[in-house]
């Protein structure tokens, strides 16, 4: 499986140009999943449901399975799982597109916009290999059009070889 991550600081637009490089990429035919990394607590189950109940009482792993998709829920009652253990639970997929972890080691393309106020977390890191921007930069990597979607998924297509 090939990673890319899409990092950056809180509002630059890394959630929407992730959903926009999901639907470019599967529009290709390559299979997607892709991974976020928060920094609260992720429940999905809510006090009194069954599967609430199930990990409440002490199951490690609950499953909540429909028609339409199934849930796992994974307690792993510790510190918080290195991304390689995250990723490992994975069924294989032509590409896994990573929102956050961006001290990770794993290539990266980072979405900037001054608006934000932060500086750049490129020039820190190695590992972003382009930087996706509604401004004029000139920098050592890439700067990618934010809003060129296509030209942000054949950059980073191209960096894991799969480029057709």
């Amino acid at each position: 499986m090939k990673v890319y991550g899409v990092i950056g600081w809180k509002n630059s637009g890394k959630t929407s140009l992730m959903e926009r490089l999901v639907a470019e990429i599967t529009g290709r035919a390559f299979s997607v999943s892709t991974v976020k990394h928060v920094h609260h607590d992720v429940d999905l189950d809510q006090p009194g449901k069954d599967t609430y109940r199930h990990r409440v009482a002490g199951a490690q792993e609950v499953v909540l399975a429909g028609a339409g998709r199934f849930a796992l829920m994974v307690e792993h009652r510790g510190p918080e799982p290195e991304l390689s253990a995250v990723l490992s639970r994975l069924a294989p997929v032509d590409l896994v597109l990573v929102e956050g972890y961006k001290r990770d080691a794993h290539p990266k393309v980072e979405v900037w916009r001054a608006a934000t106020g932060h500086p750049l977390i490129q020039s820190g890191d190695p590992l972003v290999r382009a930087v996706a921007t509604d401004a004029a930069l000139v920098l050592p990597v890439p700067v990618l059009d934010l809003n060129d979607t296509k030209a942000v998924a054949d950059f980073i297509l191209r960096e894991v070889g799969l480029a057709v």
